[in-house]
């Protein structure tokens, strides 16, 4: 059983863009909101966010039960966020965490 190649998702990383901004919070803060300080930093989160780098699935948990939305919402392209996480820009402005 060797590794498959697969598609790797092209939304992803603006989805969890999407995500941090939903939750009102720095690239620092969602590190401390997912519960991951020991574990990630800003760095990782931005290069996830700019598709660089793609997180664990341990990780991508995380966000998910961090929004309450499917796992699935993440990683397949062709299923868009919920409308309330996607929208927030204009929902929540450009809230920052304190």
């Amino acid at each position: 059983m060797g590794r498959g190649s697969r598609d790797k998702p092209t939304k992803l990383g603006k989805k969890l863009a999407q995500i941090r901004t939903y939750l009102g919070v720095s690239q620092d803060g969602l590190v401390t909101a997912l519960g991951l300080s020991s574990k990630l930093t800003r760095n990782d989160i931005s290069k996830y966010e700019r598709g660089i780098r793609e997180p664990a699935l341990n990780v991508l948990l995380k966000y998910a039960r961090a929004t309450k939305i499917n796992v699935e919402a993440l990683i397949d392209d062709e299923l868009e966020l919920p409308r309330t996480v996607s929208h927030s820009q204009t929902r929540r402005g450009n809230k920052r965490s304190r």
